[in-house]
């Protein structure tokens, strides 16, 4: 999924992909312990998508807070 994807997704949405992430980081993880992971880049991956999506969390909650102060 591209980045400005995400950006077009509700907050709900943006937590159930987070979760989705971060579960396929702990997978990963656990491939490499056992040595089973052979792309090593997908960690690298995992973990940047967890940071967009985080990212893009807190702009859209900050920009609902903007909101409702005004």
């Amino acid at each position: 999924m591209a980045k400005n994807d995400l950006r077009d997704l509700s907050i709900d949405e943006l937590h159930t992909r987070l979760a989705e992430a971060r579960e396929e980081l702990m997978n990963l993880r656990f491939q490499q312990a056992t040595g089973e992971l052979t792309d090593y880049t997908r960690l690298r991956h995992a973990r940047r998508q967890i940071a967009r999506i985080l990212t893009i969390l807190n702009e859209q909650t900050r920009k609902a807070s903007t909101e409702g102060e005004a």
